[in-house]
């Protein structure tokens, strides 16, 4: 009996296609959903904050305690790694760029640290994603930009693309197996193709024209990379029409701390423009920089309820060693910040249920899960939606044009 081994996969989607690749790598074991049952845990870990390194080790350490083995890789494994496999905590420790190897080196008898480089470029097809109903498409790695607060250029590398003639053969082998929802994924999506005379926009383009393929969506975008070649895709009908768009905060001063390259004058410009094409709008935003003064965060709510954000991705500033913004002052107060995040949340929330109140179209659901009767999927707006039926949906695309508003979530019954 082959030995089963678990994968827990932190952070972002690119992560979660990480997982799919090594999954897709092993040859010797067998895969388990089931944690309980496993013999070998694969820990693809996440470093963006503080919470996030946290969350790695309170699970290693809970996985330890079990009698699990124990393997670490992911963005934490440049940060933490080093750190876990001298404490014992970890049979071994490697790189994003090492993953396709997972077979041989959980085969490995002895401890290792390997933490491999970051100038690879993935070239793994995979064809199925272990219990999901959209398929995550890696499209490029690393980032060029060097925002003051961030850490991940400096374990994910700069930016670089995957070769097109793979990514499409890996779309077209998914939409042949079922899939028909496609999510575009990243450290930068957006510099995709970036002095190599390509873009993401015609690559979606391509995307679009495979059998099988029904909608796409792309992960977090800068301002700056809705240029004209993206907003000529805008009234695409494949298209999601939901941009998560990162502007990380609304006031130029702020923006200037960070080392960010949008501005909030063109922000609202652009916003204002993807709103009247219908667009339901999300962003990442930091809380509690250092420097974010009270006339700053007034500043920015005023600039925020100008945007008209349906969706937030939102982080409480955390300071990560090696950044400028380490060292940066005045501090925020742990309260403040906190105050601070339930004031953006409670906005965004207001909004989106507003958004959601004045949608005239029918919604195009992709029923992900479910049980007892109630399943849930999310619609074009990138917007929660709650079906009861007496029948098993899930993975099925349901239309749907009648349907109760809820603050959390959209109601329907089929």
């Amino acid at each position: 009996m082959k030995p089963k081994v678990f994968f827990k996969t932190f952070g972002c989607r690119t992560n979660l296609f990480d997982s799919q690749v090594m999954m897709g790598a092993l040859r010797d074991y067998d895969i388990t959903e089931n944690e309980a049952e496993a013999d070998i845990v694969i820990v693809n870990s996440c470093t963006v904050t503080n919470g996030a390194d946290v969350s790695v080790r309170g699970y290693i350490n809970q996985m330890d305690k079990q009698g699990k083995k124990l393997f670490l890789t992911g963005c934490g494994a440049h940060t933490k790694g080093e750190s876990l496999f001298n404490a014992g905590k970890v049979q071994g420790v490697f790189g994003q760029s090492e993953k396709t190897r997972i077979n041989t080196l959980l085969s490995s008898e002895s401890r290792f640290y390997q933490i491999g480089d970051l100038n690879y470029v993935d070239d793994a097809i995979v064809e199925e994603f272990v219990g999901k109903s959209r398929a995550f498409i890696k499209i490029q790695e690393g980032c060029n930009f060097r925002c003051s607060y961030c850490i991940i250029p400096y374990v994910r590398g700069d930016a670089r693309s995957l070769d097109e003639a793979k990514i499409l053969e890996q779309v077209s082998r998914l939409a042949a197996n079922g899939f028909g929802e496609f999510i575009l994924t990243g450290t930068n999506v957006g510099s995709y193709g970036q002095g190599e005379g390509r873009n993401i926009a015609e690559l979606m383009k391509k995307m679009a024209l495979i059998r099988g393929v029904r909608r796409i969506r792309v992960g977090s975008l800068e301002p700056i990379q809705i240029n004209e070649s993206f907003r000529e895709i805008l009234d695409e009908p494949w298209l999601e029409r939901h941009l998560h768009i990162a502007i990380q905060h609304a006031s130029d001063e702020m923006l200037r701390l960070m080392n960010r390259r949008n501005r909030t004058r063109s922000d609202i410009e652009l916003f204002a423009m993807l709103r009247e094409k219908g667009f339901a709008l999300g962003t990442d935003f930091i809380v509690g920089h250092p420097g974010e003064s009270d006339a700053l965060w007034e500043e920015a709510m005023g600039n925020l309820r100008l945007l008209g954000l349906t969706h937030i991705h939102p982080f409480t500033y955390s300071k990560r060693d090696g950044t400028p913004s380490a060292s940066m002052k005045p501090e925020v107060n742990g309260a403040i910040a906190a105050a601070r995040m339930a004031e953006l949340n409670a906005l965004v929330a207001q909004n989106n249920r507003a958004f959601r109140e004045r949608v005239t179209t029918p919604l195009e659901v992709l029923v992900e899960s479910g049980e007892n009767g109630i399943y849930s999927g999310y619609d074009q707006y990138f917007n929660k939606t709650v079906i009861e039926s007496a029948e098993d949906i899930s993975g099925d695309w349901i239309t749907l044009e009648h349907y109760e508003v809820h603050d959390e979530h959209n109601l329907a019954r089929v």
